[in-house]
This record gives structure tokens, C-alpha cells and sequence, in this order.
């Protein structure tokens, strides 16, 4: 199978895309070969990994997708000792670790809401369902027993997303850069009471922490939801988040200096807008920037088989290479978590036991997925595929390009070349 026809395959997408898209790029930039140096690397990754697996003999689906979730469950373990066995329900083990964690990564500080504004939309709109939760009189009782953040994390999953996109976030349209002002990112584990106010919420995510832009805030919720390599997972994601709370920091102080337009900016990056028409025809390579997973809701969006970079991909894969940074600097961190050193968007078309060809991820993220649904050959995919797009751009581009064209065109949503 030609290259071309090999991305094609792997991506969902018509192989003439890819010829069009290699033909345009390989003009601007000069570089030929990639889409048959992508093919090779992959293929490379796929064999190494293979290789420390112990499968090399003509593999299958259901060998490396069990091999791989076995990796998983592995890491998972000595993670979860290098921790010290932190119970997922108790407030104060996940409060170390995220303070551990913040600790390594220092991240910089941000541009968030201040705390006073964000109080101010809580008392022109208060959250009645988490006050008659609690057993407060009203709002005023409320914000003075309970802390800032957990009431403002709580408003998700307690208050539900009808009333915070149709109540609550509309007051956003009226802030200004005033509003704002530069400090650290945020981390709190919630105290007990929200797990239980929680539950129903969390059984329809599979994780049980989150994160709020706005105001630079990542939090867990204090709820074990027994599922396989549930630690390694959520310190994943902590690492992850960091990312996204950091990128869309700097993107809210870029548009600080957009004056009225701010407002508008900010709610766009808020609620992950993505274009939903087609391209005007042209002759030049055109680009969709999609800040969010769109085969979540639908495997079919025309919008996945276009051209396109992804920062939320992008984020998982700086947050995995914190991952990787962390086992080599950090004495006593599992380093045999380095086997998914650089496997985002590697994966390959394998046979299944009765001969059909079936997509296997070997992205870390895809692979703890599907054990949430307990070895069910569930086959999460779009982080593998989204990552691939993004590979696509930086073989050409470089990942600093890629950084530089997202800040200038996510609101617009699409770019072209």
C-alpha cells in the first residue's frame, strides 16, 4: 500500500485528500518524502514496541490490544506506589499529589477572573440547587461558609450544564481585561461532601477531575470510581490539564488587548467553537483548528476527515512528555513509563480472530480508555487519529509554527497555506 493510501486508511479520510495535501505543503515548504516518512516511523514505533511487548510473531489485534492494556495495568501499579497508595476517595492524598505535581512542573503564573467578579456573577445568579444542597438560606450564607473554588467547581456538576450555559455563563459577555488579573494556577481536591453530590455526574465522564479556564482552577472531586489504572489515568490528566489551563491562559491575555472584542473572544474559547461550514473553494491548503474531540459526539463529523490540528491533542502530548520527564529526573518514578515515549499517533490496521481489519491505538491515553469499559474492545481511536493530523503539520511546519497559527486563528476557527 502506497503511503499516502496508508495515512488515508488510518485517518478515515479520501486518499486524494492526502495527495492534494502533500503536493500543496511539499510546494511551501520544500521537504519531500514526509507522508512516506511518517509510514516508515510508524512502523518503526509499532515494531519496538512490539518487541518490548514480546509479540513480534505476525501480531494481532487482540494481541497488541491486550498486551497494550497490560502495559497499562502495569504502570498503573508502580505509579500508584510511587504515590503512596493514595485512596481516590480521600481529599487529602489527591490534595498532595496535585500540590506534588505543581511542585515538579512549576508552571507559570496566568490571566484568570479575579475572585471578586466571579462572586459577583454567583450573587446576580445564584446556584440554587447547590445551596438547597447544602442546607444554606441563600447565596450570601453560602459564599461565606464554603470555599471560593468549591463552590465555583461545584456549579458543573450539581447546578448541571442547561443552567450554566443558559443562566450563568451568559453574565460573561459583559467582562473586560479589568477583570482579570495575573496569578498561579490553582489546585484543590474537594472536600468529601462533593463525591457524593457528584456521583451521577461522574459515572457519565469516567474521571473525576476537571478543570475551569476562566478562573485557573483544576480540582478533583473525591470519588473512587473503580476502574483499572485509575491513578496513572488521573495523574495523566493533571498534567494534562496544566497544559490546557496554561495555553488558554495565554490566549486570553493575547486577547486582553482586543478591547471590546474580548468579551466575545473569550466566550468563543470558553465554549471550544469549531466552524461548521465548508471551506470557500480555493486553491491553497486549507486547515480547520478543532479544539475539541468531535468524534465524542459523532464518529462521522465531516469536520474529522478535512485537514486539521488539534490543541487539545497537543496538549496530551506535552502533558506525556512531562509524564516521560518526570520518570527520568524524578528518583524512584517508574521509568518503564518511557515505553509510550512519542506514541500518540502512532497505530496500525490489524486482523482481528475472525480475519476483519480493525484500527489499533498505541496512544497512552487511547489504551487506558478502553479500560474503562473493562476490555470490552472498545477501541478508542480519536486520540490516536487526532494526533496523526497533528503529526502531519509538524513534519512540515515544526510544532512552534503550529503554536503560532493556532493563536492567530482559533477564534476564526480554519487557516490556509
Amino acid at each position: 500500500m502506497l503511503s499516502y493510501e496508508k495515512i488515508a486508511k488510518i485517518l478515515r479520510t479520501d486518499k486524494d485528500n492526502i495527495i492534494a495535501l502533500e503536493s500543496r505543503l511539499g510546494v511551501l515548504t520544500g521537504k519531500t518524502g514526509v507522508m512516506e516518512k511518517i509510514v516508515e516511523e510508524n512502523a518503526g514505533m509499532i515494531k519496538s514496541r512490539c518487541d518490548i511487548l514480546k509479540i513480534c510473531e505476525n501480531p494481532t489485534a487482540k494481541n497488541i490490544y491486550e498486551s497494550l492494556i497490560k502495559k497499562v495495568e502495569a504502570d498503573n501499579v508502580a505509579v500508584h506506589k510511587f504515590l503512596g497508595f493514595p485512596k481516590a476517595n480521600l481529599s487529602s492524598d489527591w490534595g498532595r499529589i496535585l500540590e506534588t505535581t505543581k511542585g515538579i512542573i512549576k508552571p507559570p503564573k496566568g490571566f484568570f477572573m479575579k475572585k471578586e467578579k466571579a462572586l459577583e456573577f454567583l450573587k446576580n445568579k445564584p446556584p440554587e440547587k447547590v445551596i438547597k444542597a447544602l442546607g444554606y438560606r441563600d447565596v450570601d450564607e453560602l459564599i461565606k461558609n464554603e470555599d471560593f473554588f468549591e463552590v465555583f467547581s461545584s456549579l458543573r456538576f450539581v447546578q448541571g450544564a442547561e443552567w450554566l450555559n443558559s443562566e450563568f455563563l451568559p453574565q460573561y459577555a459583559s467582562l473586560t481585561p479589568d477583570d482579570f488579573e495575573e496569578r498561579e494556577i490553582a489546585t484543590i481536591a474537594l472536600s468529601k461532601k462533593w463525591g457524593d453530590l457528584a456521583e451521577e455526574f461522574i459515572k457519565k465522564k469516567h474521571h473525576n477531575i476537571s478543570h475551569l479556564k476562566e478562573l485557573g482552577l483544576i480540582y478533583i472531586i473525591p470519588i473512587e470510581l473503580n476502574i483499572s489504572a485509575e491513578t496513572l489515568r488521573n495523574f495523566a490528566l493533571i498534567l494534562h490539564y496544566f497544559n490546557e489551563v496554561e495555553f488558554y491562559s495565554k490566549l486570553f491575555r493575547k486577547f486582553s488587548k482586543d478591547g471590546e472584542a474580548f468579551a466575545q473572544k473569550f466566550i468563543s474559547l470558553l465554549r471550544g467553537d469549531v466552524p461548521d461550514q465548508r471551506f470557500p473553494k480555493s486553491e491553497k491548503s486549507q486547515w480547520l483548528i478543532i479544539q475539541r474531540y468531535l468524534a465524542k459526539d459523532d464518529q462521522y463529523d465531516w469536520r474529522l476527515f478535512e485537514p486539521h490540528i488539534n490543541p487539545e491533542a497537543l496538549h496530551w502530548e506535552r502533558a506525556e512528555r512531562m509524564l516521560i520527564l518526570i520518570s527520568r529526573e524524578l528518583k524512584g518514578f517508574p521509568t518503564d513509563i518511557s515505553f509510550w515515549h512519542e506514541l500518540n499517533w502512532v497505530g496500525d490496521y490489524y486482523k482481528t480472530d475472525s480475519g476483519l481489519d480493525v484500527l489499533v491505538s498505541f496512544n497512552l491515553v487511547d489504551a487506558a480508555m478502553d479500560l474503562v469499559k473493562k476490555k470490552e474492545m472498545t477501541k478508542y481511536l480519536y486520540h490516536h487519529q487526532e494526533s496523526l493530523w497533528n503529526k502531519i503539520f509538524i513534519e512540515y511546519f515544526g510544532e512552534n509554527k503550529m503554536d503560532e497559527i493556532i493563536e492567530e486563528n482559533i477564534i476564526k476557527g480554519w487557516f490556509e497555506l
